[in-house]
């Protein structure tokens, strides 16, 4: 049986977006992206925005995905020449466990994504720890090494860049350590992305490179350190999930310098079906489906099979086929060598891959049987073009300021249905929050990126009822921190959610509260002002009637003299004339200590009939 050849072309593609800011230093976790070597200012707000869905050709148009801009865009003197030529250039590093991926574009004034340089560079990033708990320091000079050659190769073509970081980083308990080395040596922030966000990214990638926008479609990625599982039609995410299963975490522990044994192949093989029983169960539930797979483990099983069926192994791109027969044949050539010097001379075979290749086809002929995959179609986009897409489809919408995006927002609200009984106080609530937010804009300079965290902490900072009324706080901080629901967000803005989700109630930020002060001291005051506007936003609505309906805010009094306090500021709460709102009175004054402290100066609330604030 022969491999299909791609029949898929190029999809037309259209995107609109800024580039990126870059604060004076790296806060702690995932950090934004910002174009290497080249001085920019602080972001100083963001857009949130939710484009409406275009085809062409059955294929996702760039604009079809709603996407989260972290920064304004920050001044570009070298980017003329770039954007003379009718396009603006954007790069996107993916720093897998075990390559380095780098995709260079220029979106032209039709939207269209011209590749301007690929490049990959075989790091093993995760290569060499205790199941990748630990980063080397040999790892990470070979990271960072990488990551200097593409900074030079972005900078050159005045490139925007944005960095995203999976499994090996994700686990790593010293990734702070490569993190600002990224930042401090090449220039470069990173996002660590949660491996839901990553199947995300991943979809995206996929839905440009192949016509299957109309059907349901599972994609499978199998990386170093983890496979990404995810079903979706069009632009609309059904199930996303990431497991601890790759070619370089197997390769460790079952085929240690990539020898084959045969009962470590038995292990494998039920080690991978121990950890897949759920994510079998969850994806046949959604049957029926176009399986598709994608990144280099996949890949490079469809070039073994291609060319032992007689065809050219270069051949194989977005849109090849292969079947589960073929794939068994190709499993059964690779054990039959079983060092990864035997390997050498299988035709198709990257040769980097010899010592990891049979871990990830193992992988992949389990995940086949289990799930009763009869054929697989094959992906050569995947997370950085998801990148590229999703950072470029943004739209400049007025409404973008006060929601967050779609698919950002529309997690956040199904995760508050989930765990919710009451959404229509959790709504007013993170309402009111966020008119407070909006009235104070000037006095706590915070950007939208922040009132994005504000609401989605507002709408999920009870999820933790669910668990126990007791604390339940603390149990919203765990539940938000650890569920695969929130897609779109990064790790560390899941970090931010979570915390000021765990403020809203109770003790204010400790310094014995580890979580707290693991954050870098900006961080530190963002939550304590997240979570003291939120306070009183719940505060506003304690009855669940809705008496209060507006809020304005004026800063009493002149500037004062150095040594003078700070000017008040006085917080207008609009009432309806036939509600009482006593409880919501008493509850505001009792709750606003943290927003007082934050700011740093007297706050005083005074309730007043709506139509005073109309």
């Amino acid at each position: 049986m022969s491999v299909s050849e791609p029949t898929a072309t190029r999809p037309e593609e259209k995107r609109s977006g800024s580039g990126r800011g870059r604060g004076q230093e790296p806060p702690n976790g995932s950090l934004r992206v910002a174009r290497p070597r080249r001085p920019q200012r602080a972001s100083a707000d963001g857009k949130c925005v939710g484009p409406a869905v275009k085809r062409h050709n059955g294929a996702v148009d760039l604009e079809t995905i709603g996407a989260f801009e972290g920064g304004d865009r920050p001044d570009r003197p070298g980017r003329i020449g770039a954007m003379r030529t009718g396009g603006e250039i954007r790069a996107a590093i993916d720093l897998g466990t075990n390559s380095f991926h780098l995709l260079v574009a220029r979106i032209g004034p039709d939207g269209r994504q011209d590749v301007l340089a690929k490049e990959k560079e075989v790091v093993r990033l995760g290569s060499g720890a205790s199941d990748m708990s630990v980063l080397t320091d040999d790892a990470m000079d070979r990271g960072i090494e990488a990551l200097r050659r593409f900074a030079w190769i972005a900078e050159s073509f005045g490139a925007t860049v944005d960095a995203i970081a999976t499994s090996a980083l994700r686990e790593a308990q010293n990734r702070e350590v490569f993190l600002r080395r990224a930042f401090e040596e090449t220039g470069i922030m990173i996002e660590v992305v949660s491996g839901v966000e990553e199947a995300r990214l991943i979809h995206l990638g996929v839905l440009q490179s192949l016509p299957l926008f109309e059907e349901r479609i599972l994609v499978i990625d199998i990386g170093g350190g983890s496979t990404e599982f995810l079903i979706g039609r069009g632009t609309t995410v059904e199930l996303a999930r990431s497991t601890k299963l790759g070619a370089i975490r197997l390769t460790d522990r079952f085929f240690p310098g990539g020898f084959v044994r045969t009962r470590a192949v038995r292990d494998c093989r039920s080690y991978v079906a121990a950890f897949l029983v759920q994510v079998v169960a969850d994806v046949r539930e959604r049957r029926p489906f176009t399986a598709v797979g994608s990144s280099g483990t996949i890949v490079n099983i469809a070039r073994i099979i291609t060319a032992a069926d007689g065809g050219d192994p270069l051949s194989v791109g977005s849109g090849t086929t292969f079947s589960a027969e073929q794939l068994d044949a190709c499993v059964e050539l690779l054990l039959g060598r079983k060092s990864p010097e035997e390997r050498l001379d299988i035709e198709g075979l990257d040769e980097r891959r010899a010592d990891i290749i049979v871990a990830g086809a193992v992988l992949l002929q389990e995940i086949f049987r289990r799930l009763a995959i009869e054929s697989m179609v094959v992906s050569d986009a995947a997370l950085r073009e998801g990148i590229l897409l999703d950072k470029m489809a943004v739209t400049n919408a007025p409404q973008a300021f006060h929601h967050l995006s779609d698919i950002r927002r529309q997690s956040v609200l199904r995760m508050a249905e989930l765990y919710h009984e009451d959404l229509g106080h959790i709504s007013r609530a993170t309402d009111l929050a966020l008119e407070l937010f909006d009235a104070l804009v000037d006095v706590h300079g915070l950007s939208v990126a922040d009132r994005d965290c504000l609401e989605a902490a507002g709408l999920l900072h009870n999820v933790g009822l669910f668990v126990s009324h007791a604390a339940h706080h603390k149990h919203s901080y765990y539940v938000i921190r650890n569920s695969d629901q929130l897609a779109g967000f990064t790790d560390h803005e899941i970090e931010m959610i979570a915390q000021v989700a765990r403020y809203h109630r109770k003790s204010a930020p400790k310094s014995s509260h580890v979580e707290f002060q693991a954050l870098s001291e900006a961080d530190q005051n963002k939550v304590r002002l997240l979570a003291g506007m939120l306070r009183i936003g719940i505060a506003l609505d304690r009855t669940r009637q809705g008496g209060v309906e507006g809020i304005t805010v004026v800063v009493a009094g002149a500037e004062g003299s150095a040594d003078s306090a700070p000017a008040p500021i006085v917080v207008d709460i609009g009432c309806a004339d036939d509600v009482d709102v006593s409880l919501e009175m008493y509850s505001a004054q009792e709750r606003k200590d943290l927003l007082v402290s934050a700011l740093g100066c007297q706050v005083e609330l005074r309730f007043v009939s709506a139509r005073r604030v109309s």
